[in-house]
């Protein structure tokens, strides 16, 4: 039987994704009860769904997931209206869809790695950019201000966030896809069963933990 299409989408392609956008709002909602830093930069851990997205599909579908459930944020559990979407995408796509596009060239670990590197590096810098354009309007302050805070303030929370979106990737994105491939979601893979890299496992918990605990210092929580 032939696989029914909805423009360039399967329809196990639209399936993944609308699966997809549900996990990243719950995981939203579930950052929503993690500490914040400075009373409004807030860890998303929607970002660690979305690039698992384009890990399996593909850098545009990982946009549009991100578009979604921003949109669904924005008009549900967000106070935050039109900038908090503007900067939820920006952060979502600069991180996830850069990792994705760099994996999509050549799918190993090798590139899983460089493209979660490269997407967290392009997340901070152009989040670093868009808070210092955008926060002065947003918490009605100086731009001086916000000038001050982005070495001592929104540098350090965007790599530690960045971080921990990476590692939880990583960590999470092989259980995901067995998962996905068990439902008939995803294609098998080309190179076969392949064995779990428990090295790489290992490094990926501890900078884990350690971007958890680097959060938590930054929150004031410990």
């Amino acid at each position: 039987m032939n696989e029914q299409r909805t423009g360039k989408f399967s329809s196990k392609t639209l399936v993944t994704m609308a699966m997809l956008c549900a996990i990243a709002f719950i995981a939203k909602w579930i950052s929503n009860f993690l500490p914040t830093v400075q009373g409004f930069l807030s860890f998303d851990l929607k970002d660690v769904v979305i690039a698992i997205g384009g890990f399996i599909l593909g850098p545009l579908q990982a946009a549009l997931i991100a578009l979604i459930v921003s949109l669904i944020e924005m008009i549900t559990i967000s106070s935050t209206g039109p900038i908090g979407l503007v900067m939820n995408l920006l952060s979502s796509c600069s991180f996830a869809c850069v990792a994705a596009a760099i994996y999509r060239r050549n799918k190993n670990m090798k590139s899983a790695v460089t493209g979660l590197v490269c997407g967290v590096v392009c997340m901070t810098v152009i989040m670093l950019l868009w808070n210092w354009l955008i926060t002065p309007l947003y918490m009605g302050v100086p731009r001086s201000v916000v000038a001050g805070m982005l070495m001592t303030v929104f540098l350090p929370f965007n790599l530690a966030k960045g971080g921990i979106n990476a590692t939880l990737t990583m960590v999470l994105y092989k259980p995901v896809v067995t998962a996905l491939r068990k439902a008939g979601l995803v294609a098998q893979s080309d190179a076969g069963k392949r064995t779990t890299k428990w090295g790489v496992l290992v490094v990926s918990l501890v900078l884990l933990v350690t971007f958890i605990l680097w959060g938590l210092v930054l929150a004031k929580v410990i």
